[in-house]
């Protein structure tokens, strides 16, 4: 048998009132569109659910016995309904980000704590970590939004965020090194460097190979952040990208702007191209693109 919860209302409605008159304005059919719903659930079951005349309705004995079993299984259903809709709505107010640990402690929380004060109801979840694992939990719908220098693939939607260079820090803050430095000189440094394998990592030693760095032993940490805290305690020159920047001003270092050339390279946002996100994602990535393209200019990453 196929009922319809819309026959099933019309039921109770008409149970409750003893008329059809008032139950289809409280269903909002006309009373002909509602006596048809009752004989077509009459049909379905095979019996007759009212006696009716001019002058009244009632329930016959098989309608009395039906009234609390279909009130309880549609009050149980309004019930699941309710909780699948609360589960929904907050599903699409929460918001899961990846992005490399220096973006994630020194960018993003006050991205979310700007964006909290716009949208309070609206959760922000970081994931930090290397930006392979990113892109693999953005492709198994694990995230809603990566950030960071993603290759292109063809699950992945990459979308240019901003567009950054490389600067070379040296220990010691009080330095006052020259503003800008070349690709050469910072060849000649005793550098500290990130693995070889990072997007990051090669386009600085494709450079470094055009102004005949020798492939030398040098100190290998995996993050920006230990390479910035190694110069800081002395234990070399690093080249960093510029969006690294802000941190450096916080710690006893030097950065000089690296030249001839200008190497760029692009920061992206990337989501899985065939996954319907909630609009709560699409606010919170707009609100994130006008806050880094702000701060980019203001701490001058290009």
């Amino acid at each position: 048998m196929d009922f319809t919860a819309r026959q099933l209302r019309a039921f109770l409605l008409v149970a409750q009132h003893r008329s059809f008159t008032r139950a289809s304005e409280t269903l909002l059919v006309t009373p002909s569109g509602l006596s048809v719903l009752i004989r077509e659930l009459e049909s379905q079951i095979g019996f007759r659910l009212f006696d009716r005349t001019t002058r009244s309705v009632s329930l016959t004995r098989y309608g009395q016995r039906l009234v609390p079993l279909i009130r309880r299984n549609l009050r149980e259903l309004d019930s699941a309904l309710s909780q699948l809709g609360q589960t929904a709505h907050a599903a699409g107010l929460s918001i899961s980000v990846g992005a490399p640990p220096l973006v994630a402690a020194n960018i993003l929380p006050q991205v979310i704590r700007e964006f909290g004060e716009l949208r309070p109801e609206i959760r922000v979840r970081i994931f930090d970590a290397h930006l392979a694992t990113i892109a693999k939990a953005i492709q198994a719908g694990k995230l809603d939004l990566g950030i960071g220098i993603f290759k292109n693939a063809v699950d992945l939607r990459r979308i240019r965020m901003f567009r950054f260079s490389f600067v070379l820090i040296r220990p010691g803050a009080n330095a006052a090194p020259a503003q800008t430095a070349t690709w050469s000189a910072a060849g000649s440094e005793n550098l500290i460097s990130l693995p070889r394998q990072g997007p990051v990592q090669r386009a600085i030693d494709k450079q470094l190979k055009n102004v005949n760095r020798k492939a030398e032993m040098r100190i290998v940490v995996n993050s920006l952040d230990m390479q910035i805290a190694m110069v800081e305690a002395g234990q070399g020159a690093a080249i960093i990208p510029s969006f690294g920047l802000p941190v450096c001003r916080s710690r006893n270092v030097s950065a000089s702007r690296l030249v001839n050339p200008t190497v760029t390279m692009d920061f992206h946002e990337i989501r899985n191209r065939g996954r319907k996100l909630p609009v709560a994602v699409e606010e919170f990535s707009n609100f994130l693109r006008a806050h880094i393209e702000k701060w980019a200019g203001r701490v001058g990453v290009v």
